[in-house]
């Protein structure tokens, strides 16, 4: 599972370190890294970026970023960018393999039926029922507006705290969704 943003300084390390910490209960089953469209590799995390982390209970220590690569996409099950472009440009990168496994955070968790996982109780086969289900509902072709993430870069605590939030509520419904076998029906 990779997070992609432009510098991967603030929401896909923040995104990546917020899942890491709800899958902490099934470690090793779902690899989770992030990624930037123009990153420099080796920076580190913005510091606004690791506080709020830590405030939703995450952990930045160690976060470097990292530029995104086609051998990034073509190794991930599941790509999300923080916008639009971020996902676009993993499709650029790798047409074949993205274009049914790449989606903005916030479309995928809106795609997302913890129901599509139903029968599947190691994680990372939810995870990969739920990539299935949300690339099938995809092909509306409705976009919603509230899809991107804005970047926080410079801005100020409030905007960065609002921007945490959208991302943590995403992250939220994913980790929900990928852990939690759905409720049998007797």
């Amino acid at each position: 599972m990779l997070f992609v943003c432009t510098g991967n300084l603030h929401r896909s390390p923040l995104a990546e370190r917020l899942l890491k910490a709800r899958l902490a209960a099934s470690p090793g089953s779902i690899l989770v890294s992030s990624a930037g469209t123009a990153a420099t590799a080796g920076s580190l995390m913005d510091p606004v970026a690791a506080s709020l982390l830590i405030g939703l209970g995450g952990d930045p220590s160690g976060a470097l970023a990292r530029r995104l690569t086609a051998a990034l996409v073509d190794d991930s099950d599941l790509v999300l960018g923080a916008a639009a472009e971020h996902r676009e440009a993993a499709v650029r990168l790798s047409p074949l393999r993205a274009l049914q496994r790449a989606f903005t955070l916030r479309e995928f968790a809106r795609l997302l039926r913890p129901e599509d996982a139903a029968g599947a109780t190691e994680p990372a086969e939810r995870a990969a029922a739920l990539v299935k289900g949300a690339a099938a509902r995809r092909g509306g072709g409705r976009w919603a507006d509230d899809d991107d993430v804005a970047d926080p870069h410079g801005a100020a605590m409030p905007v960065a705290q609002q921007v945490a939030v959208r991302i943590a509520e995403s992250v939220e419904q994913i980790a929900a969704a990928v852990l939690a076998p759905a409720p049998s029906h007797h």
